[in-house]
């Protein structure tokens, strides 16, 4: 009896373990809530699949804080961070009517469009207002509010996103839908 209760419990935990991941997202997302349970239930991606091209840690081991600053004529930026920083690239394709699940980040994430139109909503937003981005257009997120990525063009798009992290950090973390939007 024991023994298949340890057999089925194993093959339970590995059968979440590979649906958590069907989708290819590379999330890092929390457990399914328990369907009984009152604590809300994070949203889930539906239909997109992506693949991270890279991630790296910047740091400078002769100062805490770590400063990159450029001017170029009348432009000029600065990156500072402490003590240190990932940085990691990924590419998300969309397929028509596919989204992202509403998530969070835990540092600013520069989003481009390079096929397709996408539409972005922020969880903070009462109205629900729609955020459209193109191919060739870029979405900024600054990472402290819960946002979704939605297809809603009837065509594939793809995304290449660039995460600002702290080093080691989960670059998705899954939350609940807000309930400003009726989606």
């Amino acid at each position: 009896m024991l023994h298949a209760r340890t057999g089925r419990v194993g093959a339970l935990l590995l059968a979440s373990l590979l649906t958590g991941c069907a989708d290819g997202a590379d999330s890092l997302a929390p457990p399914r809530a328990d369907p009984l349970a009152t604590t809300p239930s994070f949203t889930r991606g539906s239909g997109s699949t992506s693949a991270l091209l890279g991630r790296t840690t910047f740091s400078d081991p002769t100062d805490p804080t770590f400063k990159v600053k450029r001017i170029t004529g009348d432009w000029h930026v600065e990156i500072k961070s402490k003590p240190a920083f990932d940085l990691a690239v990924q590419r998300i394709d969309f397929p028509a009517g596919s989204h992202s699940g509403w998530h969070r980040h835990p540092g600013p994430v520069f989003i481009q469009v390079v096929s397709g139109t996408m539409t972005f909503y922020e969880s903070d937003d009462p109205t629900c207002t729609p955020i459209v981005r193109s191919a060739g257009q870029g979405y900024l997120d600054a990472g402290d509010h819960a946002h979704i990525a939605r297809n809603e063009s009837g065509v594939p798009a793809q995304n290449v996103v660039t995460y600002f992290a702290p080093p080691g950090a989960d670059l998705r973390i899954d939350a609940p839908a807000p309930g400003n939007c009726p989606f």
